[in-house]
């Protein structure tokens, strides 16, 4: 039996699987959802930031897509377990647990005291009831990180059991990102307005493309959070920082032109951090020509990844050698798997009898994505293809066609949620329709395999990934984020799929309200 406590971490050996967008459906909708009737408990006036992310409804059980999570993860969810920053595993809200020696049956001790923002406990019951709704009810993607699972059980109060179907090394990761969020079966009615949950802040309203506000819980069991944050959505960075050097935000999250930086007057902050997102270049492995290997090949040895990153990131972002992985992971070996290369692009096209190839990029809305892809129809051209650009609105557009009907030659998005490896190229139905079992077969191996393993079959499904040329992760981005001098309390790295807000605080919080206001009446006739 191992046992964990309060204090002592677990080891960061784990995978989530994961939807990989930015953002979800119903985009357009506009009306401002007031959530509810509770007064903020700040003393200070909001702290406002800004994002580009934006989220278009607030239930990530159904809907899939990185803004909803990013917002209301650590704020307004909260999970049985936490990712430190170091990828650790910490207590939540169970302060301890134990571990079978078959590594099928997990005990956890739960918090007491705590409540959700309802007002209904926060017990063992809940708990269960939380994962197997996952299991159950989610049509999100993400929630195959469930699949393990068996049955959750409250043997009391406080203690709750859940039995694996099998051992899984990524299972107890997966717990402390968006799957493991624990809700209560009272507040189920309303999850795209109305979230309920046992965090720090409860959602006060929501306009759906345009900012959530969130309010500073009461009686919070734990460290209450230092002031009432919105997050406020921008069409574009350029807006974003704008806003900021006005006075109407306080905070720019995830700026995606690294040449704005040079332009940002005095009294603003610039903080870089890392992320989970890789800039897949995804080649539809069902349809020609990337059906065949060879041209998939040929298309990671015409791309100049180092041209990429110089024209997005000024050379920030990190080159992860093509690989879908970024380097906090544990099986991130360093390599670099295909090096640019045009004259071996053109000998694998011609191989395949694929030389003048007609392709079409298919490219979403946004800033990198048009960018980025100026630079692969040059490169693409110069070693024979005859590509064709085409724009999908996003999120809907794009991902209704791309990722949900698949329709599609090629494509790219950055996939931000953490060790999405196994849901990436783990499933042949997923939108790469990559198939191989011989991935499958690694990646179960490793999910299963004693705990000293995990990150070496993890590198091994890599390889083969990558041997397959199954996509190209043209880079990692970085997290640039830039605050008004006197915020403080934010966290750069991304190591999960929260945004933290809780300890976002401010020497002087300044942020006009009536300032705010207006800037969302602006945003949403600009997002429209």
């Amino acid at each position: 039996m191992r046992r964990f406590r309060a204090g002592k971490a677990l080891g960061s050996l784990a995978m989530a699987a994961a939807v990989g967008t930015v953002s979800a459906c119903s985009a357009g909708h506009t009306a401002v959802v007031d959530t509810s009737q509770v007064e903020s408990n700040s003393a200070s006036s909001p702290l406002t930031v800004a994002s580009t992310s934006a989220a278009t409804s607030l239930d990530f059980t159904t809907t899939g897509g990185a803004a909803i999570p990013a917002v209301l993860m650590d704020n307004v969810y909260e999970t049985l377990v936490r990712i430190d920053e170091d990828g650790s595993i910490t207590p939540g809200l169970a302060t301890s647990w134990e571990i079978s020696d078959d590594a099928r049956s997990y005990t956890f001790h739960l918090r007491e005291g705590v409540t959700f923002s309802n007002g209904d406990a926060f017990t063992a019951e809940s708990a269960a009831f939380s994962i197997n709704y996952v299991r159950e009810k989610w049509t999100n993607g993400i929630s195959a990180a469930m699949d393990p699972v068996d049955k959750a059980t409250a043997i009391d109060d406080h203690t709750l059991k859940v039995r694996l179907k099998q051992p899984s090394n990524g299972w107890l990761w997966s717990m402390g990102t968006a799957t493991g969020a624990m809700m209560t079966p009272n507040g189920m009615d309303n999850l795209a307005a109305q979230p309920v949950g046992t965090g720090p802040f409860e959602v006060f309203r929501f306009a759906p493309s345009e900012f959530v506000e969130l309010k500073v819980r009461k009686n919070y069991w734990g460290k209450p959070a230092a002031h009432d944050v919105t997050v406020r959505y921008f069409p574009d960075t350029i807006s974003s920082v704008n806003a900021l050097q006005a006075g109407g935000v306080d905070v720019v999250w995830g700026v995606q032109n690294p040449e704005l930086l040079d332009d940002v007057k005095d009294g603003i902050v610039t903080e870089v951090g890392t992320t989970n997102g890789e800039v897949l270049l995804s080649m539809n492995n069902a349809r020609a020509p990337f059906d065949d290997p060879r041209v998939r090949q040929a298309v990671a040895y015409a791309v100049d990844r180092k041209a990429a990153n110089d024209i997005l990131w000024n050379g920030l972002a990190k080159d992860t050698g093509g690989a879908p992985i970024p380097p906090t992971d544990p099986w991130f070996q360093g390599k670099h798997y295909y090096d640019y290369n045009p004259d071996k692009a053109r000998q694998l096209l011609e191989e395949a009898g694929a030389e003048g190839a007609e392709i079409t990029l298919t490219t979403p809305t946004l800033p990198y994505a048009q960018t980025v892809a100026e630079l692969l129809y040059s490169q693409l051209t110069e070693v024979g293809f005859k590509v064709k650009l085409e724009s999908a609105e996003f999120p809907a557009v794009w991902l209704g066609q791309v990722m949900g009907a698949k329709d599609y030659q090629m494509s790219l998005i950055s996939h931000v949620e953490p060790r999405d490896v196994p849901t990436l190229f783990g499933d042949p139905d997923y939108y790469l329709n990559y198939d191989s079992p011989r991935t499958r077969e690694l990646l179960a191996q490793a999910d299963s395999a004693p705990e000293q393993d995990y990150p070496k079959l993890m590198a091994q499904a890599v390889d083969q990934i990558m041997a397959d040329a199954g996509a190209l992760t043209l880079m990692n981005m970085p997290n640039i984020v830039l605050t008004r001098t006197g915020v403080r309390g934010l966290h750069p790295d991304q190591i999960t799929d929260a945004l933290i807000l809780r300890d976002l605080s401010s020497a002087d919080a300044t942020a006009s309200t009536d300032s705010a206001d207006n800037t969302t009446d602006t945003t949403a006739k600009e997002a429209r």
